[in-house]
């Protein structure tokens, strides 16, 4: 049992969990995955690709013949870490396949491990199964080496994560994901939909929607019906009766057409919003829409039409050029706006990104001083919106139970990123994956406790 710490970084996805079930003499993979539920989505498939030629998957360094490092190059301290984890793979197996964002870069990766085997891009499936055979040849046994419907998945078997698109057509300075993923691609309806119900029919029993910009899924459809076929999407999705999470939904006016689902209950009455800022002259530096103000009146709509709705957003504190009165504006807008859930980082200069060029960057103690400002305010809201649920009656899912409790989500939070309810009394017949309905007794900073109702 653990509680999530208050300063989580919104973008990272749940730990990938393997089982080794390797057969004598089958070539084995090891996989590390890093960077946000985007990328561990493109690990499930590369896996599933390799488990349906027959190769094993090492939940290990040492029972893996080759080790595939999924990397994240969002930041320079994410690069940073995908380089630390390509040293550990080369260090503790020797042989070493690179994919993924920072694979985008080549030369980078080469240049500080010149070792590896091979280095590919992102979503650029075919060539890290290239380099795989090429590492370690495939030997499959076609009576033995069973696919499972679903694929091999990375996260817990009673939810899964369902990209819709990728890439983004935004051009925001601080945010080089477009070059690196290119521009949207949304998957076809019936795609979407047909791996949505493999998973459901396997078990899942939460589908976590995500891609780069989520709302405008479809929108590069040259040929299509719908101005917005994410409301299609979105309805069809909750007739499958799994949870349906929304993740990264840009606030595109037709986003307010979401929320009677939500309230009708098809769709979870959550939604993942990235604001970033709340200062006009900010977002306009960063190359985002500035309109905070009409934003809080989107913010009131869509708590009329569902006023259980939980927002989660993630801001970026210490931009170049913030001063002291665009900070006090961004905390002035959280007391105005009370989301329920809040990430943010320290602003950093990313390779390649047009904010470095920007002027008067903020030294880094500046930085700080404002990110504990603005954790201090997101937890009190936090605190004060949980001590409200007191009392009240909530459908949980369970994810893990262990001797202390069980650990549990409300439809108010997503796995690993917001907080958790814990159950610790009477909680010995649960398992991962049950869908109970609890009384909450207690509220703290992030997490609930509660009993079965």
């Amino acid at each position: 049992m653990s509680q999530n710490p208050p300063n989580l970084r919104p973008d990272l996805a749940p730990k990938p969990t393997l089982a080794s079930d390797r057969r004598a003499g089958q070539p084995t993979i090891g996989m590390v995955s890093l960077g946000c539920p985007k990328a561990l989505v493109d690990s499930e498939r590369i896996l599933t690709r390799l488990r349906a030629e027959g190769y094993g998957i090492s939940p290990d360094y040492s029972g893996a013949d080759a080790v595939i490092v999924n990397t994240c190059g969002f930041l320079d301290s994410a690069k940073a870490e995908s380089l630390d984890a390509i040293g550990e793979a080369l260090s503790e197996n020797g042989r070493v396949i690179v994919t993924g964002c920072l694979g985008a870069e080549p030369e980078y990766i080469t240049g500080a491990h010149p070792k590896v085997l091979a280095v590919t891009g992102p979503h650029q499936y075919e060539q890290v199964l290239d380099a795989v055979h090429a590492a370690v040849p495939p030997d499959p046994d076609p009576f033995i080496d069973l696919m499972p419907a679903a694929g091999v998945k990375l996260t817990p078997r009673h939810y899964s994560y369902l990209k819709i698109s990728e890439g983004c057509n935004h051009k925001c300075k601080f945010c080089i994901i477009p070059d690196m993923r290119g521009r949207l691609q949304s998957r076809p309806h019936r795609a979407v939909m047909r791996e949505a119900e493999k998973l459901v029919e396997s078990g899942v029993r939460e589908l976590l929607v995500i891609s780069q910009d989520t709302s405008a899924y479809g929108t590069d459809w040259k040929d299509r019906d719908a101005k917005a076929p994410i409301l299609d999407l979105a309805r069809d999705l909750g007739s499958l009766g799994a949870w349906v999470r929304m993740h990264y939904v840009y606030p595109y006016p037709h986003v307010r057409e979401l929320i009677p689902l939500m309230a009708e209950g098809g769709v979870l009455p959550y939604l993942d919003i990235p604001f970033q800022h709340a200062h006009p002259d900010t977002l306009k530096r960063m190359a985002r829409p500035a309109a905070a103000a009409r934003t809080l009146d989107e913010i009131a709509a869509w708590r009329d039409i569902c006023p259980d709705i939980t927002l989660r957003s993630t801001f970026i504190v210490g931009y170049p050029g913030e001063t002291e009165d665009e900070f006090q504006t961004l905390l002035d807008w959280m007391d105005e706006a009370q989301l329920d859930r809040v990430g943010c980082f320290q602003y950093e200069n990313v390779a390649g990104a047009r904010s470095n060029a920007l002027p008067d960057h903020v030294p880094d103690e500046v930085k700080q001083d404002r990110w504990d400002r603005f954790m201090q305010k997101a937890q009190a809201i936090s605190e004060a919106k949980l001590a409200a649920k007191v009392g009240r009656t909530l459908r949980v899912i369970v994810d893990d139970v262990d001797e202390d409790a069980a650990t549990c989500r409300t439809t108010a939070d997503a796995p690993e990123i917001d907080g958790n309810l814990f159950i610790d009394e009477g909680f010995e017949a649960l398992k991962p994956g049950d869908m109970v309905t609890v009384t909450v007794d207690e509220a703290g900073e992030y997490d609930l406790w509660g009993r079965l109702a």
